[in-house]
């Protein structure tokens, strides 16, 4: 029975594809890929006579889906994305889940991922890592996420739109505090970059973003040297309260000062007593 390849292609560089996805590329009876142009383009830079090339992408899989399905039943298909490993934050699962449940085996042929490549060269501990994807478009649905992990173990690791950068790093700097980061620009491309420093030194760093961005962000037990919400930093929450300092502004002060997750000593300032 016909066999769904998996096919992970380069996230910029054109030379980082292995041996093994251009020999599948070359002997499958049809593409299926999330961005054409792109896959022309690694199929042409390596000579490969393209077999047929179809769209496959948020648009247009629920129709295309059937199509390929039917495509499996007479040969071999390969599933590429626009970028590194298919299915991850693109719309490869569905097509996965169908041919599996088609009876179609599903190989994987393991690629370059931004994720992983993030991660290697971050700089931060990365015992375990949680993966988000891209991080919510709106600062409401986007704290809400970051309250929830403000105290996981986790190293965070998304994706982000230039244009929303800024706003994202400002959440991330009011809800989890002053972390360490990596911001990686462009990676493998030629403008990549990657910035270490902390969240607050990144906001003034990318001033004007440009790019495709993946964030990298400590978890919360590699903050080194960070305070518990104690005793000491509800003195601090009082002072600020006595100052006639209301609890948005009090509770971003303790946090910025003490790189301490805003929900934490939110918790801490609706535990203060009473006013006398």
């Amino acid at each position: 029975m016909p066999t769904l390849y998996v096919v992970g292609t380069p996230i910029g560089n054109l030379e980082d594809t292995t041996l093994r996805a251009l020999r599948v590329l070359g002997e499958v009876s049809l593409i299926a890929a999330e961005d054409t142009r792109t896959t022309r383009k690694l199929l042409s830079r390596y000579e490969i006579n393209a077999p047929r090339l179809v769209s496959y992408n948020d648009r247009n899989r629920r129709q295309r889906t059937p199509q390929i399905l039917k495509a499996l039943e007479e040969g071999d298909v390969a599933l590429v994305s626009e970028a590194g490993m298919p299915a991850i934050s693109d719309p490869g699962a569905p097509l996965v889940a169908a041919a599996a449940e088609a009876g179609h085996e599903v190989v994987p042929i393991p690629g370059p991922s931004s994720v992983l490549t993030a991660l290697a060269v971050s700089g931060l501990p990365v015992r375990s890592f949680r993966y988000l994807g891209f991080l919510p478009r709106l600062s409401g649905p986007r704290r809400r996420l970051l309250h929830d992990l403000a105290s996981s173990e986790d190293t965070l690791v998304a994706f982000e739109a230039p244009h929303r950068l800024q706003k994202a790093l400002a959440d991330l700097l009011d809800v989890l505090g002053d972390r360490r980061v990596a911001i990686c620009r462009e990676l493998t491309k030629l403008h990549e970059e990657v910035f270490r420093g902390t969240t607050n030194e990144a906001i003034a760093h990318f001033s004007k973003p440009r790019g495709e961005f993946t964030i990298v962000v400590e978890g919360a037990e590699e903050m080194h040297g960070t305070p518990q919400v104690d005793v000491d930093i509800a003195a601090e929450l009082l002072a600020l309260r006595h100052e006639g300092k209301r609890a948005r502004e009090a509770v971003r002060s303790v946090s910025e000062r003490f790189s301490l997750p805003h929900r934490e000593v939110y918790d801490a300032w609706l535990a203060l007593p009473e006013r006398s």
